[in-house]
């Protein structure tokens, strides 16, 4: 399976994720925050983030764009999560590059099955 990064403020949120997508067989990391993610990214080199756009320290669109600027990340598949799920809100993640746009809230088999699309995509 993958080894995927999430980053999520939400502790809840995010030891919900990490325990459900551990338990489908993926290999978890998780950070609170964007500083945190993009040292994760850098020592652990994922195959996916999924990424809240409300962060502290550093918000997710940030992050996009830091990862996107460096060689060595731009490959990385990120899937934004977030409860901002007007339109343009969702354009504009897409428009921005990512690779989905999931609102809060979702349930984990339409997670899971997104996530699976997403790697499917790099073979």
């Amino acid at each position: 399976m993958a080894k995927i990064l999430v980053v999520e403020d939400e502790p809840s949120l995010r030891k919900l994720l990490q325990y459900q997508l551990s338990k489908i067989g993926h290999e978890i990391r998780v950070a609170g925050d964007g500083e945190q993610a993009l040292a994760l990214v850098k020592s652990e080199r994922p195959d996916l983030v999924l990424l809240d756009v409300v962060l502290p320290v550093m918000g997710g669109f940030q992050v996009l764009r830091k990862l996107q600027e460096d060689k060595n990340t731009k490959s990385i598949l990120v899937i934004m999560l977030s409860a901002k799920g007007q339109q343009h809100d969702i354009a504009a993640g897409l428009n921005q590059g990512v690779f989905d746009y999931i609102t809060k809230p979702f349930n984990i088999p339409n997670l899971s099955a997104r996530i699976d699309k997403a790697l499917a995509s790099i073979g």
